[in-house]
């Protein structure tokens, strides 16, 4: 029996990434080190015109990115002002924070006259 044979095991596994990584809201804190201006050239490059960018005077948070088709379904200052009750409360200064804002639309009763 061979004491000096070698084995390997392999676990692997992958999937699909999307780029930017992410697709709705990217908030990013005032110390973070990519920072406002790296983050807008990544998007310059990757996505062009796909993002709102929202400068905001919180001592946490120096910018936020809202993806441009969430705002063909509600305002602006709706988003934000979701987003400052609910999460901004809950950021540090150096992280970056992918927000998934999944929005339904319901109406309740749509009538015709015919």
């Amino acid at each position: 029996m061979n004491s000096n044979s070698t084995k390997y095991s392999v676990n692997l596994g992958f999937e699909e990434v999307k780029l930017p990584p992410f697709e709705d809201i990217l908030i990013v804190g005032r110390k973070s080190p990519q920072g406002k201006k790296g983050v807008t050239k990544l998007f310059e490059l990757l996505v062009p015109n796909e993002f709102e960018t929202v400068d905001l005077e919180h001592p946490n948070v120096e910018v936020v990115f809202v993806n441009r088709r969430i705002l063909k379904k509600i305002e602006l200052n709706h988003v934000m002002g979701i987003l400052k009750e609910k999460v901004i409360p809950y950021i540090s200064p150096s992280e970056i924070l992918k927000v998934d804002f999944q929005l339904k639309v319901h109406y309740d009763t749509i009538e015709i006259d015919t």
